[in-house]
């Protein structure tokens, strides 16, 4: 195994020559002139924004573009030849038009075919652009017609379906501006785009992860570590911790699977050192529509000094929610409302959530004003009740592996291994709402290669504002406390539930439901019309934000309510959430994991909505 810098001051050393270095080249961008590839004209651009195209028929293009946000030029895959994509602006209750075509150049590290996925948004299955479910792809030359109608407003994406592209750089903002008036207002509008770009051909990288999936995790634990360990707890328990995370074939730090030891994070296309600026006049309402468009990376945003009154998640209105911070987890948009004022310029600070790196922008008066940029917070380590264990040992219900060294770490499997997938709720109206005990798991996890570890205690923890946001002084939106400005849109309760778990195997890298990979696994089959509740329990020491296509997921409370619509529902370590689904759309939809290699290697479902 590759050694690692064991202290954190030479970390912390190779940090700031990293920044030094960085912050010695150009801001990052599309590289002009450079005769690599042809670039077309497009549309100016709006003061302070990304491009717009806005209307109901568009011409996009999906090429290649030289980019640099390192010092090295590389190719990107763009749409129109921009990274993010241009924002495109729709309005609900019209019929748009977008005619893709594939520009490709042969051979190119991207790939012969393309897709473009409207995230969030309902349209017909063949619309959806899931090569291999919805449609074939694009090919090289070729172009596809997306035509739909708009049938919602709100903040949302899109991104590529095809190969690594989504890493790449193929992603960009979609704004829908309702019918009915927006029950808030603002004087002016700004998207936040936060992804990450890597300089490795994205292959390469999932290749990597593949064969050693720590790579970027610089901060194992040392000898030293357990001797302060031992210092402060005692021996007992030193040995008894670190036995328990050696059975799980982890580490407390295992945050993040790539971080800015590989990654770049871009805010609108652009580095911290570019500056990305939005312009306000003082007591001016200030709406930021960000939105995570990164492959693998979770965002905590703040702007010190302001707070930020969330009044839209994943598209749906919310009651309005005041906070200091917000957790993003990938594939969620999170619009809030700011009122900037006492100064001329405010950081927007977006860190990464295992704190190895951060991007940065500014509110001002003008450009060229910068406020402090804070630093980025202590790195967080995960316990055994992040796990769902509670504890560790004997008594947390992470038993001593069975002989079987893949056996799941002694769990006891579900006495029926279907329990829970596809049959009717006999479990009672509140199945998955809380623990009620050890958690069962399904026959196929039991002696199963592709599962290191299994969750014991899990709960909900909607009231959990995240690992490394616990009591940090400052207040942080949680789902607890985002509640839908409506009631449950279709007021029935579910007929039936469907058990799912998030499993993994963290050395091989491998990723699931149920610890079976989307190869091996059966469509999801729901019956068009009904209405039924999926209860997912994670059972990896990994974050995973789930996404289904084509149907909205209601996520309940505690108690089985209705709180919280979404298109993609953030599954921290160790929890156990519902969330209702109303079957509406006919035909063949795609289920993952929304951190792009967990999807890649495995934790994918097809779902048919059929009659």
């Amino acid at each position: 195994m590759r050694s690692r810098p064991s202290g954190a001051n030479v970390e912390e050393q190779r940090l700031l020559s990293r920044r030094q270095f960085v912050q010695g080249l150009a801001a990052g961008g599309a590289v002009l002139g450079l005769g690599l590839w042809p670039k077309q004209s497009w549309a100016l651009r709006s003061p302070g924004q990304l491009e717009v195209l806005a209307g109901t028929q568009f011409d996009l293009s999906v090429g290649e573009t030289a980019v640099n946000y390192t010092g090295k030029t590389r190719p990107a895959i763009t749409v129109n030849g921009s990274v993010p994509a241009p924002i495109l602006r729709w309005r609900e209750g019209t019929r748009v038009q977008l005619r893709v075509r594939n520009d490709l150049p042969p051979g190119s590290i991207h790939g012969d075919s393309t897709s473009i996925h409207w995230h969030g948004i309902l349209l017909p299955a063949n619309m959806d652009g899931v090569p291999g479910l919805s449609f074939d792809g694009i090919g090289r030359g070729e172009s596809y017609l997306y035509e739909f109608d708009v049938r919602q407003g709100g903040t949302y994406w899109y991104h590529s379906h095809s190969g690594f592209q989504e890493q790449g750089g193929m992603y960009g903002p979609l704004i829908i501006d309702p019918i009915a008036p927006e029950p808030f207002s603002y004087d002016r509008d700004y998207v936040v785009f936060l992804s990450d770009w890597t300089d490795m051909d994205p292959a390469r990288l999932f290749a990597r992860l593949k064969k050693l999936s720590v790579y970027d995790n610089y901060y194992q634990r040392t000898v030293g570590d357990f001797f302060r360990d031992v210092s402060n707890d005692g021996l007992r328990a030193t040995l008894s911790d670190r036995a328990a995370w050696g059975r799980m074939r982890m580490t407390p730090t295992d945050l993040s699977d790539v971080n800015a030891h590989t990654y770049t994070y871009l805010m609108n296309g652009t580095t911290s050192l570019g500056n990305w600026t939005g312009l306000f006049r003082s007591g001016e309402k200030i709406r930021l529509r960000f939105i995570n468009g990164s492959a693998m990376s979770y965002f905590d945003v703040r702007i010190p000094g302001l707070k930020m009154t969330v009044v839209e998640v994943d598209g749906q209105y919310v009651h309005p929610l005041t906070v200091d911070e917000i957790r993003i987890a990938t594939a969620e948009t999170f619009d809030v409302i700011v009122e900037p004022t006492g100064q001329d310029a405010f950081t927007i600070f977006a860190q990464d959530s295992a704190r190895t790196g951060y991007v940065s922008g500014t509110l001002a008066v003008r450009e060229g004003l910068r406020a402090p940029v804070p630093a980025v917070d202590p790195r967080p380590l995960l316990t055994m009740a992040d796990m769902g264990h509670g504890g560790h040992g004997a008594h947390s219900g992470l038993a001593v592996p069975s002989a079987d060294p893949h056996a799941g770490h002694g769990a006891v499997p579900a006495p029926d291994p279907h329990a829970g997938h596809g049959a009717p709720a006999a479990q009672g109206a509140h199945a998955g709402h809380g623990s009620g005990g050890m958690q069962t798991h399904p026959a196929s996890e039991t002696g199963n290669p592709l599962v290191d570890m299994q969750t014991m205690t899990p709960e909900p923890r909607l009231s959990d504002p995240g690992i490394g946001l616990r009591g940090n002084g400052r207040t942080v939106a949680t789902y607890a406390d985002l509640k839908s400005l409506f009631e449950d849109p279709d007021g029935r309760e579910p007929g039936r539930t469907v058990e799912l778990h998030l499993t993994g195997h963290m050395e091989r890298f491998a990723w699931s439901f149920d610890g079976i990979k989307f190869a091996d696994a059966a469509p999801l089959r729901l019956n068009y019309g009904e209405r039924m509740r999926i209860v997912l329990v994670n059972d990896t020491m990994m974050s995973h934000p789930i996404h289904l296509h084509g149907v909205w997921s209601d996520l309940e409370d505690e108690q089985g309510n209705f709180h919280l619509r979404k298109h993609t529902v953030d599954m921290p370590p160790g929890t156990k959430r519902s969330y209702r689904v109303r079957a509406d759309a006919l035909g063949r939809w795609a289920y993952h994991c929304h951190l792009f290699f967990h999807m890649e290697s495995g934790m994918f479902r097809e779902v048919r909505v059929e009659e």
